[in-house]
């Protein structure tokens, strides 16, 4: 009994004392955004947040309440990924703004805002990569791609995309609030970087192997599935025209594939610099607010433009839902 007492009490002081350590780079990284008025960030964040906020709501119900939508694999992966998003953005625009505004937030609020954060992130980088392998299972076998993903499997298997990407930040918040609870605080910056970085030696383990593991496995399900695409096609003629639709949408995938990506492999080195002493932490600064301001952004808000309105479906559609509304608006008038 007292040696489980003693080994509680030592685990209180261990988490008490990173807690100690977070409150203290919080005060600088707080003090670095306000030296080098990084909060000017605010500005383009909001506009690439508001930018997709306009135009995600709109395909969103456009897929939804169109009943041959929402029967189509393809479009309901869009919508998938247009609600991952708009989760991501509210959650990321909260955090940069009491950041950016000094407003401390309590430490369980900090952790869920950072676990719906990267749960939605998750999500989103998953769901994209199955659209690359619903193209090429469409592609692959045309014959038989309704039996092999129909509306209903598609559906279950967005659930279980939504579970495991929510499972591993869920369960670091349990652990943390089980090891942490008798440890209240708050703190003047809350960041995904600082409240992982903080992490004894196993959990950084984990989490090096959760990134290390998605990543390797989503970008070798995208190479295998367009070299298999190219391979298939590349008889058909499709890939001559410098200019083809298919060219285009390649190139098009290709973009905003690589601009997913590219924030969490930033992440990546943003966590290796944070665990190196002899990095500035202006360094640490510029390059975490130009990642969650910008980078993270960019897709999200290229998107519905590149993704959405590229197919004639969805385009046709808003185009018919806009006169249904305009000729209801004459004759309300008339």
């Amino acid at each position: 009994m007292n040696g489980s007492r003693d080994l509680t009490t030592q685990v209180q002081m261990v988490w008490s004392g990173n807690l100690t350590a977070r409150a203290h780079i919080s005060d600088q990284w707080y003090d670095s955004l306000q030296r080098w008025h990084l909060e000017l960030f605010l500005i383009p964040a909001a506009l690439l947040t508001l930018a997709t906020l306009l135009a995600n709501p709109i395909l969103l119900a456009c897929i939804l309440l169109s009943h041959t939508l929402r029967q189509e694999t393809r479009y309901l992966l869009l919508a998938n990924t247009l609600a991952a998003d708009m989760l991501f953005i509210s959650l990321n625009l909260v955090s940069v703004v009491c950041n950016a505004l000094g407003v401390a937030m309590l430490k369980v609020l900090c952790e869920l805002v950072t676990a719906g954060a990267v749960t939605a992130y998750c999500c989103a980088v998953l769901t994209v990569t199955l659209k690359v392998v619903d193209t090429y299972v469409a592609v692959r076998w045309p014959l038989h791609y309704h039996n092999l993903l129909p509306p209903a499997r598609t559906r279950k298997i967005l659930v279980a995309v939504w579970l495991m990407a929510a499972m591993y930040p869920l369960s670091l918040v349990i652990v943390m609030e089980v090891t942490e609870g008798q440890v209240p605080g708050r703190s003047d910056v809350c960041l995904v970087l600082i409240s992982i970085g903080n992490m004894g030696g196993e959990m950084m383990v984990g989490v090096y192997m959760y990134l290390t593991i998605g990543a390797v496995v989503c970008t070798a399900l995208i190479l295998f599935c367009y070299a298999r695409l190219y391979w298939v096609t590349k008889t058909q003629g499709i890939w001559q025209s410098r200019y083809s639709r298919a060219r285009v949408t390649l190139l098009a995938h290709g973009v905003l594939l690589l601009l997913y990506f590219g924030p969490g492999l930033v992440f990546t080195v943003e966590l290796v610099l944070y665990q190196q002493r002899k990095v500035s932490q202006d360094i640490r600064v510029w390059i975490n607010t130009v990642n969650m301001c910008v980078m993270v952004l960019l897709p999200r808000a290229c998107a519905p433009y590149l993704y959405g309105l590229w197919y004639r479906d969805i385009s046709h559609t808003l185009l018919a839902m806009l006169h249904r509304r305009r000729r209801l608006s004459q004759v309300t008038v008339a």
